[in-house]
């Protein structure tokens, strides 16, 4: 068994948020919260949302109604509120002038907004969404850089009762259109283009292709480079033209729990993206929960997550930082331009308190020589956080000793698009071994399963959800049957994860990777479905399938086999021409590493490709049982890595 290499300090186990709440409940440890936390969910979200201090428009009458079973619970029954009247309504009436939101665009340039300030520009377009014929319920589409209008925007949607739909701004323009149609959007807000690594890159040309054939009447345009971008007037809208000529007068609009606030876009292993349909007062619920106990955020606090608003994790630390009345920081660009010291830097100028950061981003800043890391004054940290993919030992223990100094605890949280909010999550008064999520989240009634559905410790099993919570989606946009062959048909009224996790005799969680095909490349989360549709569509392709492989840096990286309807076409230009095809609709992010042509694919009976089979066959690892493979003798064809 691992060894413990962080014990909690005095200053965590006596006046951490997650040590003054157990206090004012008579909790004695932390074994005793989550047994009863997770045993007593009515308890415990009661005294959570008391705690956190929700301020409600009108009080909820239920605290949940599972009347049409768990997949379908309401949270916070008859009650009214709004994010933003807990976010930014009461910080800028109350402490207007501090700090909300620090940006660092990709060339050092800084801007800084009060609450007073951000909540100004959220009002201003709050007014020029509705101006421009939004209602309540109606979805907007975010396609932006990591700029300060990213947040503003994101904000503006929820205090008029908008939909956001938040996307990559590294997916290309098929990726994007798919969610703009799927989510019906009406408005698109996007940029001329953003910079990265010092050079100028173009976002607006996506936007066009995306919407050209769709009902989008507006789009907003950041005007980010001042490059040269086409024009299509009456739709488009420069975002500095519109803006001042809207009143900063914008009220907050009162809402029901459940109403949506946004729609997050994950991939699973077959079909289209799926839409994760959050609420007002299950998102935030969440969210604060997290931010304030596993996270310890305290209003004077400056908070960085690595990561994209189009990634769950941003709208995430929009909500947590800002409910609790602290600083978000954000960065336009990559961790290691100009040099690999880029982050390192921006903990120290900044004084951070708080650095989350994917297992990827590590290994890759950790090739650097340590100097890098020790030339810089981190005493500011407090906690690190870490999710997107299961770490190895020797990067954890790197991120642990020489960025945390062994002062910090890394808080690695497991959970997903679906649930805005973490499964598995370790709190600062907690011992912690290396890569371990320690244990289920506050309310999260968390097991492990062996196939029989049986609960099990010691051995590897899928992550379990047995009982309801406030940030579940609420199903799948427009697509209730997938939402329910998802998660609950596996076992009756239990939420299956398909995720791989295992407790260790000493009771420490980890996570084993998933349970189902889908691909994690640098911590972003693809669906084989996506990239095989993308090459599928290409004439001269017959089939193919996607598949994720072990890399030293991103985690996983794509792998992707393809068999032609000529095989005469088979050559290395054309496998540049394929990669391309993946590279336009998803992104350079996503694309291949390798595309491999064989004749024919392995299939199931039913005709379903059998991914896995491959990826073994692939990585020389041993076959297990092949009978339900209809033609086997397909693998004897692909090469072994």
């Amino acid at each position: 068994m691992q060894n413990i290499i962080w014990k909690p300090s005095t200053e965590f186990l006596k006046n951490s948020n997650i040590a003054i709440f157990m206090k004012k409940h008579g909790i004695g440890s932390y074994e005793e919260l989550i047994k009863r936390s997770t045993q007593d969910i009515d308890w415990f979200w009661k005294a959570c949302i008391e705690d956190l201090g929700v301020e409600w428009i009108k009080p909820y009458t239920k605290l949940y109604d599972s009347s049409k079973g768990f997949a379908w619970t309401k949270w916070f029954v008859g009650g009214e509120l709004n994010i933003i009247q807990n976010c930014l309504d009461r910080h800028a009436l109350n402490r207007g002038e501090a700090t909300a939101l620090i940006w660092e665009a990709d060339d050092g340039e800084t801007k800084t907004f009060s609450y007073s300030k951000l909540n100004l520009e959220i009002k201003r377009l709050g007014n020029a969404l509705l101006g421009s014929g939004i209602k309540k319920g109606d979805a907007v589409g975010i396609y932006l850089p990591m700029i300060p209008e990213v947040v503003v925007s994101l904000l503006a949607c929820f205090k008029i009762g908008a939909v956001a739909v938040p996307v990559f701004s590294g997916f290309g323009p098929e990726a994007l259109k798919v969610r703009l149609m799927d989510s019906e959007a009406k408005v698109l807000i996007t940029a001329d283009g953003a910079y990265r690594r010092g050079k100028m890159i173009s976002i607006k040309p996506n936007a066009d292709q995306a919407i050209q054939d769709l009902k989008i009447k507006t789009q907003l345009v950041v005007k980010r480079t001042g490059q040269e971008v086409a024009w299509k007037e009456g739709r488009d809208l420069w975002w500095h033209d519109v803006l001042p000529y809207h009143s900063p007068s914008c009220g907050t609009y009162p809402l029901d729990s459940e109403h949506p606030c946004m729609v997050l876009y994950t991939s699973g292993t077959t079909g289209k993206p799926k839409g994760c349909v959050h609420t007002q007062a299950g998102a935030l619920a969440q969210i604060a929960k997290e931010l304030k106990y596993a996270f310890d955020v305290k209003p004077n606090d400056k908070f960085f997550w690595f990561t994209d608003m189009g990634w769950m994790m941003g709208p995430w630390e929009v909500i947590g930082v800002l409910f609790q009345g602290a600083t978000l920081f954000i960065y336009e660009g990559a961790p290691d331009y100009p040099e690999p010291d880029r982050v390192w830097k921006m903990v120290e100028k900044h004084q951070l308190t708080h650095l989350g950061i994917s297992p990827t981003a590590i290994r890759l800043l950790k090739k650097s020589s340590d100097d890098w890391v020790n030339k810089h004054e981190m005493k500011s940290l407090r906690i690190l956080g870490s999710t997107g993919e299961p770490w190895d030992p020797e990067s954890y223990n790197w991120f642990f000793e020489k960025v945390g100094k062994k002062r910090c605890p890394i808080i690695n949280i497991s959970g997903g698009t679906e649930l805005v909010g973490c499964l598995l999550s370790p709190y600062p008064i907690t011992d912690l071994k290396p890569c371990t999520l320690r244990g289920p989240g506050l309310g999260m009634d968390i097991d492990v399963f062996n196939e029989e559905g049986k609960s099990v410790r010691g051995e590897v099993g899928f992550l379990v959800c047995k009982k309801p919570f406030p940030s579940m989606t609420r199903g799948f946009l427009k697509d209730r049957e997938r939402y329910l062959e998802t998660y609950f048909s596996k076992w009756l009224n239990v939420w299956n994860h398909g995720d791989w996790a295992y407790v260790d005799g000493d009771g420490f969680w980890f996570l084993q990777g998933r349970a189902d095909d889908t691909i994690k490349i640098a911590g972003k989360r693809v669906g084989p479905a996506e990239v095989e549709s993308a090459l599928n569509g290409h004439p001269a392709v017959a089939e193919s399938a996607a598949i994720g492989v072990p890399h030293d840096i991103k985690g996983e990286s794509l792998v992707c086999f393809v068999v032609l309807k000529d095989p005469q076409k088979a050559s290395d230009a054309f496998r540049e021409e394929l990669k391309n095809v993946v590279i336009q609709v998803l992104g350079k992010t996503l694309a291949p590493e390798k595309i491999e042509f064989v004749p024919a694919l392995p299939k199931t009976r039913s005709a379903k490709i059998v991914r896995g089979a491959i990826r073994k066959k692939y990585l020389g690892q041993p076959l297990g049982d092949t009978t339900s493979i209809e033609n086997p003798e397909t693998l004897d064809n692909l090469k072994i890595h």
